[in-house]
């Protein structure tokens, strides 16, 4: 396939950003965050620190590491300015976080130049204009370009030319690959797959043996630089979600509850700014070793109050818990909301006294508490977030992670 496809992905975007800002930063070993590290620098990253790693453990392996707060407007406005770079080349702009996209170049070489020149022109006016490193991709499926531009960071650009995929992938490590998380890297190492060409070697009966029926196709085809996803410039988000880092904390309601039930705010209240609502809710639970486990429940209504979400949270979190007994402490939490629609009408239920009432919309407990939602929404509306809010939260304020941060973070939700 022709090489087109544009993989850009700001480097380091938050510490580039607070380095860029303050001049007296740059070069130094830097992170974002305090109690957890939200972002690190290349020169912080050299000796070991990353985003999700606690601020007490990143101080031991940087003792001069430098904590700063969070520029989030700017983080906001930066990255909207680089993204707006790329639609100067292309219509054909695939957005997928505040500071990484795909774009399409296909239609546009006859005015710009090649794939490669239009990706060094980018590069350029994003350094000149913006003051910030990015670094490109070019290939010709999304997977590879975005490895692409993995292989060139930091600051650079790579060119993956139509005919020398597999040569490009075979020594690559498995864990660049989209999908390949920590679980599943290790999963793969015990099996004696360290690399991209090890994996496209590897029968795709053993892969599904070994990491299930969609996964392992999923992976022997990208390993395999077998992508046939197109550029979507315009979707709508299918779930919503919010995760929480920890660090090092006690898997006990103190820590579970809080957590929860702010993710959980976080969630609905995205979903009731756009009239959505979901029937699914699924938590993930990682463990202190970085292995995590995921449940879910499904309910017969949609739904988008807060307190509704967060207490079958916590159903599932616990039932988590009650699986691994010998897990005493977790480092992150996740909630997300799926099989999303339009928030229908609420239709009044009769009091029955049904054991579930008080997840069910059209109930009694159910319609007040998602009017305790609204009328919530709208003091925030206009008096701010923080001016209201559950008790557990307001007065337990996560201070590791603020609001802000999590709302460049999390994935907003398309129409």
């Amino acid at each position: 396939m022709p090489a087109t496809i544009l993989h850009a992905d700001l480097d380091a975007f938050y510490a580039s950003v607070e380095q860029l800002l303050n001049p007296d930063l740059r070069g130094k070993p830097i992170a974002v965050g305090g109690g957890v590290v939200l972002a690190a620098s290349y020169e912080a990253k050299a000796f070991g620190v990353h985003g999700g790693m606690s601020g007490r453990k990143a101080r031991e392996l940087c003792p001069q590491l430098i904590f700063t707060g969070g520029n989030f407007a700017e983080y906001q406005r930066l990255g909207d300015a680089a993204i707006a770079v790329l639609h100067d080349y292309t219509p054909a702009v695939e957005r997928i976080s505040i500071d990484e996209a795909f774009a399409d170049v296909a239609g546009c070489t006859h005015l710009f130049g090649s794939p490669e020149t239009i990706a060094a022109t980018i590069r350029r006016r994003v350094r000149d204009e913006l003051g910030l490193p990015i670094s490109v991709g070019v290939a010709g499926t999304k997977h590879l370009a975005k490895i692409a531009s993995q292989v060139a960071k930091p600051d650079g650009l790579v060119h993956v030319a139509p005919g020398t995929e597999m040569d490009f992938l075979r020594d690559l490590p498995v864990g660049l690959m989209w999908g390949v998380g920590p679980v599943t890297e290790r999963k793969l190492k015990e099996e004696g797959i360290e690399t991209i060409g090890q994996l496209a070697a590897t029968p795709g009966r053993s892969l599904r043996g070994l990491l299930g029926d969609a996964a392992g196709d999923k992976l022997a085809d990208l390993a395999s630089n077998r992508d046939s996803r197109k550029i979507v410039t315009h979707k709508r988000a299918r779930s919503a979600g919010a995760q929480s880092a920890l660090g090092h904390k006690p898997a006990t309601q103190a820590t579970i509850k809080p957590t929860l039930r702010h993710l959980a705010d976080r969630v609905t209240s995205r979903l009731r700014a756009k009239a959505l609502a979901g029937r699914t809710i699924t938590i993930r639970v990682r463990f202190a070793d970085m292995r995590a486990v995921t449940r879910s429940m499904t309910l017969d209504a949609p739904i988008s109050a807060t307190v509704m979400v967060a207490e079958i949270a916590e159903e599932l979190v616990r039932a988590a818990l009650a699986d691994h007994p010998r897990e005493r402490f977790i480092s992150l939490l996740a909630v997300s909301v799926s099989h999303i629609d339009d928030q229908p009408h609420i239709q009044l239920e009769l009091p029955l006294g049904l054991p579930d009432e008080k997840r069910r919309p059209g109930a009694r407990q159910g319609a007040a508490r998602w009017s305790a939602d609204r009328a919530m929404d709208k003091a925030r509306d206009r008096f701010g977030r923080d001016s209201i809010g559950y008790a557990v939260t307001q007065l337990e304020k996560r201070k590791s992670v603020p609001d802000a941060f999590r709302e460049l973070a999390e994935k907003d939700l398309g129409r």
